[in-house]
């Protein structure tokens, strides 16, 4: 709930339309939004027309009492300055019409002899309203027209116009009082400047809130699709040996089993890592993120599920950046587990280049591409539909490196990474989707 003051609007305001006119939006939540000065829309701001108001009264009566010369403060004079204040009760919601009859009312409190005072006051508020509200053109009509009115009643009409035996202006003082409604409108202007400002930064730390919730709503996809694509894979083909040899073999089958048994137990784990992150925005993971040093037990579970992998290291291996090893170990995991799922390669070869700028992946089987029920169905989408590929080039591209997978030409499939190790992330582009060779695998 949000606390009426009087002077702010609703917490939700539309935007600025076509033309100029301000339906709100932008303004709100800026500094200027809780002064005098809010948008089209907010509510009714009387505290500060009141206050202008009083400003006008008392200054005015004490002025009047250093000029005798004047009209004397009669319920005409009083009107015309109540006149104004009453008016900026509707600049928000119609500030053209608010900044012309402002003018209007103060250009007949000139004319009706009015002692000199804080009378213009009303005049500022609505043309920096008007101006910031995107109406310039009327509140510099308004204010040169009263600026002329003024020139008039000073050196012609003062003749006609109250009080008795007044005397013309001198000139001199015409070239200051242009200087303040200069003034007026170059303040109007740097209102609205800074409005637009506040806006567009509102604007852009809404888009980078946005951008940082869908990278990290993609990361957690991606952590999910990889820890949910390997393990259930891996039960997936144990489940299937267990049930072809749970007669003829059941030492065998119990094997198998045990096998589910620890990869349905480390999937839970790591889902709940994930999902401890969720609940608890900010906290650090409680288990450290896994790495290339957990490679033994990937090349464990692919040996359960039927696939003997060879992992083969090149160069002087050294500590990763903890995003760095685990995008490389996520990486080798959707590899492997493609080939778990389909092909009908028995062996796979893993190979890890270090070099001092650079990681080097490479993941080779030597296939065919299998067309079980499981392929059918990652083509079709309903599990995979290619992911696993776009997560490991997602990956990868997030540290600024790049992911190729495609047929050998002499058989097989390859999956070959690189990953700098002074991270330089490339630009961010529409999502990528998958071709035709992530929908093969």
């Amino acid at each position: 709930m949000h606390e009426f003051t009087g002077e702010h609007g609703p917490e939700r305001v539309p935007g600025r339309g076509p033309g100029g006119r301000w339906r709100g939006g932008p303004w709100q939540g800026g500094p200027w939004h809780k002064g005098p000065f809010g948008p089209p829309g907010a509510a009714v701001p009387w505290r500060s027309s009141l206050a202008v108001a009083v400003v006008q009264l008392v200054g005015t009566g004490f002025a009047a009492h250093r000029q005798p010369d004047r009209t004397d403060l009669g319920p005409g004079i009083y009107a015309l300055l109540l006149a104004g204040p009453a008016l900026l009760l509707l600049r928000h919601r119609h500030p053209r019409l608010t900044v012309l009859g402002v003018s209007a009312v103060t250009l007949g409190y000139l004319a009706a002899g009015g002692p000199g005072g804080p009378v213009f006051l009303s005049v500022v508020v609505a043309c920096v309203a008007a101006v910031a509200a995107g109406q310039r053109v009327a509140a510099w009509c308004a204010v040169g027209a009263l600026w002329a009115g003024r020139l008039l009643i000073a050196h012609w009409l003062y003749r006609w116009l109250p009080p008795p035996g007044d005397g013309s202006a001198g000139w001199g003082q015409e070239v200051a009082i242009a200087a303040w409604a200069a003034a007026v409108l170059a303040a109007a202007e740097l209102v609205r400047v800074r409005r637009e400002q506040w806006a567009r930064e509102r604007a852009e730390r809404a888009a980078a809130l946005r951008r940082r919730a869908d990278e990290e709503r993609l990361r957690i996809a991606r952590e999910l699709h990889d820890v949910l694509a390997h393990s259930i894979s891996v039960i997936n083909v144990q489940a299937g040996v267990g049930l072809a040899l749970l007669d003829q073999d059941p030492e065998q089958a119990r094997t198998a089993l045990t096998t589910i048994k620890a990869a349905s137990k480390e999937a839970l784990g790591e889902v709940r890592q994930v999902l401890d992150t969720l609940r608890a925005p900010g906290a650090a993971p409680r288990q450290p993120a896994p790495g290339l040093d957990r490679l033994p037990e990937l090349t464990e579970q692919a040996a359960g599920a039927g696939l003997t992998v060879e992992v083969e290291t090149r160069g002087a291996r050294a500590a990763l950046p903890p995003g760095t090893d685990l995008a490389a170990f996520r990486i080798v995991q959707e590899a492997l587990t493609n080939i778990v799922r389909h092909s009908g390669a028995r062996s796979a070869r893993v190979r890890l280049s270090y070099a001092p700028d650079e990681l080097e992946l490479r993941v080779d089987d030597d296939g065919p591409a299998t067309t079980d029920d499981t392929a059918d169905d990652t083509a079709d989408g309903v599990t995979g539909g290619g992911n696993g590929l776009v997560g490991m080039r997602e990956r990868a591209a997030a540290l600024g490196g790049t992911v190729e997978a495609g047929p050998r030409p002499d058989g097989g499939f390859r999956v070959h990474a690189r990953i700098p190790l002074t991270v330089t992330p490339a630009p961010r582009d529409e999502p990528a989707t998958p071709d035709a060779t992530e929908e093969s695998q």
